[in-house]
């Protein structure tokens, strides 16, 4: 064979041979070699949404101080408004509330009742 001929034949080889996959292509072939993870768990709203190589998380806005939230997403606001977790505070304070703040005060003794005065006799 002649330079030409073998460049020829290497030409229609290339066209003609099927692509291996993970070569000359970013489609489909390309998806399966994703390995390794983008988003961790976040440390202040427990989603997997920390961005680790942005060391910022997509659900919460974490480390900034203030909690990320954008008035466009109404459903996003409820998910997040106070009354949607534990009020370890705010359910202390509701019941001071109803009982008007009072503190430091000695409780009333409790009257006895006369069930409990006629089975206490009959022992």
């Amino acid at each position: 064979f002649s330079r030409r001929h073998f460049l020829c034949s290497c030409l229609w080889l290339s066209r003609c041979a099927p692509v291996k996959a993970g070569e000359m292509t970013k489609g489909t072939s390309s998806f399966g070699k994703r390995r390794n993870k983008t988003h961790t768990l976040c440390r202040r709203c427990g989603r997997s949404s920390y961005h680790i190589q942005k060391s910022t998380c997509a659900q919460c806005g974490y480390p900034s101080k203030r909690m990320r939230h954008y008035n466009w997403s109404i459903k996003g606001q409820r998910r997040k408004t106070t009354g949607t977790g534990r009020l370890r505070h705010l359910k202390i304070v509701h019941r001071r509330f109803r009982n008007g703040f009072r503190e430091g005060g000695v409780p009333q003794p409790k009257k006895r009742t006369a069930a409990q005065g006629s089975s206490n006799a009959s022992k």
